[in-house]
């Protein structure tokens, strides 16, 4: 997989005065384009589209400074349709115009070409399991919530806050499965972007047999595959561990991509102790090999 994201990078080496099309990208690594845009967010920390624009003002900004193109020239060239929406992104990416860049010489800022390789610790090993499960249903209360890699989400320990006792005790009473059973965290990620910031829908629910009544948030997750990963650790450090080592190491090398869905985690906690016992629930389907 990895041989093959690679290839695919070469690709977009290829086309960064043309036009780069995720479907012949997502051809050469053998997936889907969702698969192809999720699996490049979370491997890279942004989503493909910035990186192929960060590639081509790089790229824009050495012909800037070599002055052997006009500053139009080299708009067009890197597929900017006038001269004014040139300067703004090159101005957002390296502070400084490409006039002024050109006539002082500035110090630019430069996106290197990405490659991906695996790194084995040889450490710790992850442990996971593959369950079919039918439709289920995520039953409970969402909120709209940045993405934060470290640390505690002020925005989501508000939305848990808000939740009262009863209301919990009667989202709990909805659960019905034999796993993952209680009250569960479920994040649907928005967009292929993983980058700090990004919007993200986040439920303090449980999965169901049943959908939501009309009084609750829902969402539907149709019947497939998850992947079943196991944690423990201080809290939240290592759930967050636990998510960048699922996407980074477990997913490059293991037949299977992700699918529609949220990724659901169950947690529990110790009274009084810092760490917890966790499980983190990815919807997935086995990828073409």
């Amino acid at each position: 997989m990895l041989e093959r994201l690679n290839q695919a990078m070469d690709h977009v080496e290829e086309r960064l005065t043309g036009t780069v099309e995720v479907a012949e990208l997502a051809r050469i690594a053998l997936t889907s384009e969702y698969h192809f845009r999720r699996l490049f967010s979370a491997l890279a920390g942004m989503p493909l589209s910035e990186y192929v624009r960060r590639r081509r003002l790089t790229l824009a900004g050495a012909e800037v400074l070599a002055g052997e193109l006009t500053l139009l020239e080299v708009a067009v060239r890197y597929g900017y349709g006038s001269g004014e929406a040139f300067a703004r992104a090159f101005r957002a990416m390296h502070g400084v115009g490409p006039g002024e860049a050109r006539r002082s010489g500035a110090t630019l800022d430069s996106q290197p070409r990405m490659s991906f390789r695996l790194v084995i610790e040889g450490s710790s090993s992850m442990r996971y399991r593959i369950v079919e499960m039918p439709e289920v249903h995520v039953v409970g209360r969402k909120a709209r919530v940045p993405l934060i890699h470290e640390g505690v989400n002020p925005h989501i320990a508000e939305l848990i806050k808000s939740v009262g006792p009863e209301e919990v005790g009667r989202i709990a009473a909805l659960s019905d499965l034999a796993e993952p059973e209680g009250i569960v965290s479920a994040v649907v990620h928005l967009s292929d972007s993983r980058e700090e910031g990004a919007e993200l829908d986040y439920y303090h629910a449980v999965l169901s047999s049943n959908r939501a009544p009309e009084n609750l948030d829902g969402l539907t997750v149709e019947a497939g595959l998850w992947a079943v990963f196991e944690n423990t650790g201080p809290y939240p450090l290592a759930l967050q561990y636990l998510w960048r080592d699922v996407f980074t190491e477990w997913f490059p090398s293991n037949p299977y991509a992700t699918r529609p869905g949220p990724e659901v985690l169950r947690t529990r906690q110790t009274p009084g102790s810092t760490e917890s016992d966790s499980q983190l629930w990815i919807p997935v389907e086995r990828s073409a090999v």
